[in-house]
């Protein structure tokens, strides 16, 4: 198994990509932190689980003093810390006009800060173990959709921390720092979005080809299939990196000039 006897923390992880990610871990072996804001959903995902394998806890990660708690939950239950996965995320529509202060710093807290300090009350553990962080972007960090301005902007910075952490962290304290951005991802959050766009359960099957040339989007279970090796040892000693997780190449595209219609803008952030 590839992650026998780790402990991961992953935030974001009652629904969607973090839970995808979490299940994944513990059937590579490993032992992990479910996080998020909805305690039902959260006990379902450690009885899909398994509670030997799991513990969870139910919090806003912009509370004060949250992360701590988290790093404390795993040390208690497990006894160490390998890995973090900043998976959490605000992901909300906003653009120059619609977007105030408050919003934006609040995007940026959550999306940005709160990773940061997570990762630094995390780091004198992850550092005894050689440890890795993976931080979970989007594409939209490159520019993001005229609608999803602060949120690109707050996954922009995240790929900066990631480059400029993963390469301090690597030298000084061993401990891997790398990101992945999702493209567009069918999250049980994203179906329910489109929905209220007001489009039928079908949507998914009617895409064109200019957004999913495979005829489908991405899957949950794809990208924590792609989470694990950055969690794993083989990634050896790889750090401050940034990989693109979507079908189709996004920076530098021409698509068809007569791509012109989509059901409902795609929102591609997914938790």
């Amino acid at each position: 198994m590839r992650l026998s006897h780790k402990v991961i923390l992953v935030t974001g992880s009652c629904t969607g990509i973090g839970k995808a990610i979490a299940k994944q871990c513990v059937a590579e072996g490993a032992r992990v932190v479910i996080h998020g804001l909805e305690r039902d959903l959260g006990e379902e995902t450690v009885a899909e689980i398994g509670p030997d394998s799991a513990a969870l806890h139910i919090e806003d990660l912009a509370n004060e003093g949250c992360p701590a708690r988290l790093v404390a939950l795993a040390l208690a239950r497990f006894g160490r810390l390998d890995a973090v996965v900043n998976n959490a995320a605000i992901v909300a529509s906003g653009n120059l006009q619609s977007t105030d202060a408050p919003f934006f710093r609040k995007m940026l807290e959550v999306n940005t800060i709160v990773p940061f300090l997570l990762i630094k009350e995390a780091l004198p553990h992850l550092s005894e173990r050689h440890g890795s962080v993976l931080n979970i972007g989007s594409v939209n960090a490159w520019s993001g959709e005229p609608n999803l301005m602060p949120y690109s902007v707050s996954k922009g910075a995240l790929m900066t921390l990631t480059r400029n952490l993963g390469d301090t962290l690597m030298r000084e304290n061993h401990v891997r720092v790398n990101q992945i951005n999702p493209g567009w991802v069918l999250t049980e959050n994203e179906a329910k979005r489109k929905r209220e766009h007001g489009l039928s359960d079908d949507w998914p099957s009617h895409l064109p080809k200019v957004y999913a040339p495979a005829g489908r989007i991405l899957k949950p279970e794809e990208i924590a299939m792609a989470a694990i090796y950055w969690l794993a040892d083989e990634s050896g000693p790889i750090s401050g990196q940034v990989v693109d997780l979507e079908q189709h190449p996004f920076i530098g595209r021409n698509p068809p000039k007569d791509a012109t219609t989509i059901p409902a803008k795609p929102e591609s952030g997914k938790r």
